[in-house]
């Protein structure tokens, strides 16, 4: 297939933080063209965004179901082969489910759904059509975190004992969502953003880090959840305790309310012959500490042999050149396009390529989200892991 993918987007208008961000991401390897929008709920602003993208007026839409009707009707070499869908919690499932039933293929930010039980639906949608759905957790993407999770795989650590992850953030730490600020208003609000506050939007990354990097499944949590700022509707802090289908215990800490933290995303896994440490901060390095011999510092870059071909493959730049949240949110742009197409070609897509977050996960983590709030409000000190 000689050509790229073309995309359309739901949401990333006006205001909108993350939608600027997968346009960039789908952008930076060439692969993928914005070709149609329906960037707001507003008509008038998904023209204004529209015309800013330099997009025809005729592939910038009012609404989603406008978007992907139109779409579909297009001959096959106009319209778009993907959607990705960049709007608040409350409207993943909708349009994820519409596209997918009309032969789109589909990129969601996270968490996947409002509940876990639309979750299932778009789980048994997906498995029904056959298309293919990434869910963008980003962190997966960076070539360090690819680098430990083949490691643990391949048994160097021998079984896994301990898991720490944490995602603090400080940027909540006001009632931040009364003075008109859309990010903060969509988020600390249930009808929009769920259940979950903290827990949801960087819990769910903590969680699937855990997961992702060591390949275990969670089987119980205990966890404590707490709304810190006055007046505030949803968690902004909480902790969760986790057990492991290993029988390995963890420790995961989501907080919006830590003063003067950013987005340091951490990890800790340690098992019976060493340990591995990674931190966004410093995302081309990982800490491998071992038991019996002194700490390795492996660091990414694309000449370096000793990485192994997952994290190669989603290295960018020679050694010493930081590679960072951009660089992680377009590996999972390239994984997805080079996946679908393998699959317009009739091809087996590589492991490499299918190495990036999809229904499953979605699934897990929405599960995530609703134990979790279960269990905080809950005099019970551990719950089973149910989906």
């Amino acid at each position: 297939m000689n050509r790229k993918l073309r995309m359309g987007m739901i949401g990333g208008g006006p205001g909108a933080f993350i939608g600027g961000v997968h346009r960039i991401a789908a952008n930076i390897d060439g692969e993928i063209e914005l070709v149609c929008g329906a960037f707001s709920s507003d008509p008038q602003k998904s023209k204004q965004a529209g015309k800013a993208l330099y997009l025809p007026s005729s592939r910038v839409y009012g609404s989603f179901r406008e978007m992907i009707s139109a779409e579909q009707s297009l001959p096959p070499g106009e319209r778009m082969d993907f959607v990705s869908i960049v709007t608040p919690n409350h409207m993943h499932f909708e349009p994820a489910k519409m596209a997918l039933e009309k032969g789109f293929h589909v990129v969601l930010d996270k968490p996947m759904t409002l509940t876990l039980r639309e979750a299932k639906l778009l789980r048994a949608v997906v498995t029904k059509t056959g298309n293919v759905l990434c869910l963008t957790h980003t962190y997966t993407g960076y070539p360090m975190i690819k680098q430990a999770r083949q490691m643990i795989k391949k048994g160097l650590l021998g079984k896994i004992r301990k898991i720490y992850v944490e995602y603090p953030q400080g940027w909540l730490s006001t009632f931040l969502e009364s003075a008109d600020q859309k990010q903060a208003a969509w988020r600390t609000d249930p009808k929009r953003s769920g259940i979950a506050g903290a827990m949801g939007d960087i819990g769910t990354h903590a969680f699937n880090m855990a997961e992702y990097v060591s390949g275990l499944i969670t089987t119980k949590i205990c966890a404590d959840l707490n709304i810190v700022v006055e007046g505030r509707k949803l968690d902004d802090d909480g902790a969760v305790l986790l057990k492991f289908d290993n029988g390995a215990s963890g420790v995961l800490m989501a907080s919006q309310i830590a003063a003067g933290e950013e987005n340091n995303v951490k990890i800790r896994v340690y098992g019976e012959k060493g340990g591995i440490e990674w931190q966004q901060n410093d995302a081309n390095t990982l800490l491998v500490k071992w038991l019996d011999k002194p700490a390795e510092i492996l660091r990414a870059g694309g000449n370096y042999p000793k990485l192994n071909s997952f994290a190669l493959h989603n290295c960018r730049t020679p050694g010493g050149h930081p590679e960072g949240y951009l660089e992680a949110f377009a590996n999972l742009y390239r994984n997805f396009s080079l996946t679908v197409k393998a699959k317009m070609d009739k091809q087996k897509p590589k492991a490499e390529w299918l190495d990036f977050p999809g229904v499953e996960e979605g699934v897990r983590g929405m599960a995530f989200i609703e134990n979790v709030v279960a269990s905080s409000i809950s005099k019970q000190k551990w719950f089973d892991f149910k989906i």
